[in-house]
């Protein structure tokens, strides 16, 4: 209502800050429930993550209206309205001390942890700079102004400062466009002081590690591959749970001898100094030594003593070629490589076993048979002696390729 009798969009921009602290206290409010409540079977890590998406939501929201109030001071500067300070330095005094009561007297602490946790905003940084300007002229003040400072409080005590800047400039020259300049510099600052807390709090959200305890956890690391019986260490995956609470997992491979509970006993007094809520997983090595008795083999298949030779026939087998079925050649000349019906030019002879069978799962014996048998039966090579020269070299198979009544094979 102060805001819109006085027509002032900078004590509208501070105004949303007290929105801010209004959103803290129910983030405070979040905070002690989830330290009365237990870790149930559907939120087994508890409820701390509600605490981490209060304060993303807040300080999202907050930039939200920082935003709105950029739109709404560009708008003006196209046309500026008159502006009323009757109620405007009433209004920022009033702003002022519950924004100060508010971060000062209740002890919120996810909003703390998170101020000193995440990266300093370009506002603390200038200050900072300022300060220690200061601190060289004055020593006695650097107990105050060099440690870092809350941002809530530098907020609240900058916009204080712009809007009383606004209200002196109007009050001497009735110059109105300062009001919305001091607006511009709230949301600026409002912005620049919310961002990097919605940053680290939804990198807690995605589950990320931590930069500050990278190299922490790889030491850790380092010194569990180390341990009595450990052969590797992988899978590793941590991530903060809520604001302080680091949650990790983590596969440990030891060897066939080792022991177990003395192992994870070991991991667990190692990363527990730094991860409070752990999972371990052992599992043993898993090759296995191949054995001979583990495979069914036949007395009898090692055993290759006596066996049969089998000559391959000569190359004078080309000269009787079937021009239609083969490569034709003349006599003098040796026969072509891929002549159909004629043996390459080094084909070792083939050895059959002579009393020996071999076990091939099926239930055939693969024994030798004497060569004349092997003729008797239709499977000898075309050329050799068989009754019909077929490409198959089974006689009494039907096949697709056979001959027709002229002699001629079939396409």
């Amino acid at each position: 209502m102060w805001c819109s009798s006085t027509n002032s969009i900078a004590l509208t921009a501070y105004t949303y800050l007290t929105i801010f602290d209004l959103f803290s206290l129910v983030t405070c409010l979040i905070s002690y429930w989830v330290m009365m409540k237990k870790p149930s079977p559907v939120y087994s890590f508890g409820f701390e993550r509600f605490e981490v998406l209060a304060v993303f939501a807040s300080t999202v929201l907050a930039q939200l209206g920082a935003l709105f109030i950029l739109k709404e001071s560009v708008e003006r500067f196209l046309e500026q309205p008159e502006i009323h300070t009757g109620r405007l330095l009433v209004g920022t005094f009033v702003a002022l001390f519950f924004n100060l009561f508010t971060m000062l007297s209740i002890k919120n602490k996810p909003f703390a942890y998170v101020s000193e946790a995440a990266s300093t905003s370009w506002l603390q940084e200038h200050v900072a700079d300022l300060s220690r300007s200061v601190c060289g002229i004055i020593p006695g003040l650097s107990s105050i102004f060099l440690p870092r400072m809350n941002p809530f409080v530098l907020i609240d005590i900058a916009g204080a400062l712009a809007l009383c800047i606004t209200y002196m400039l109007i009050e001497i020259n009735n110059y109105f466009a300062v009001d919305t300049a001091s607006a511009i510099a709230i949301a600026l600052m409002t912005f620049g002081t919310m961002y990097p807390m919605s940053v680290y709090s939804g990198k807690v959200l995605l589950q990320t590690t931590p930069p500050h305890v990278i190299g922490q956890l790889d030491k850790l690391i380092r010194e569990v591959s180390t341990l009595d019986g450990v052969l590797e260490v992988r899978n590793e995956h941590f991530w903060t749970l809520g604001f302080g609470t680091l949650a990790g997992s983590v596969h440990v491979r030891i060897r066939r001898d080792a022991n177990e509970q003395m192992v994870l006993a070991h991991v667990t007094n190692r990363l527990y100094t730094l991860v409070s809520t752990l999972t371990v997983q052992i599992f043993k090595d898993d090759w296995i030594r191949p054995t001979l008795s583990s495979v069914p083999i036949a007395n009898n298949i090692l055993n290759l003593s006596d066996h049969h030779v089998i000559p391959m026939p000569s190359l004078k087998a080309a000269d009787n070629l079937n021009p239609v079925t083969s490569t034709p050649a003349k006599p003098s000349s040796p026969p072509p490589e891929f002549a159909f019906n004629t043996p390459g030019k080094n084909v070792s002879p083939v050895i059959l076993l002579n009393t020996q069978t071999k076990p091939y799962g099926l239930g055939f014996n693969h024994g030798s048979a004497p060569y004349s048998s092997v003729l008797s039966q239709g499977l000898g090579m075309p050329g050799m002696g068989a009754a019909q020269g077929f490409r198959t070299g089974f006689a009494n198979v039907p096949s697709r390729y056979g001959t027709n009544a002229r002699g001629q094979p079939r396409p």
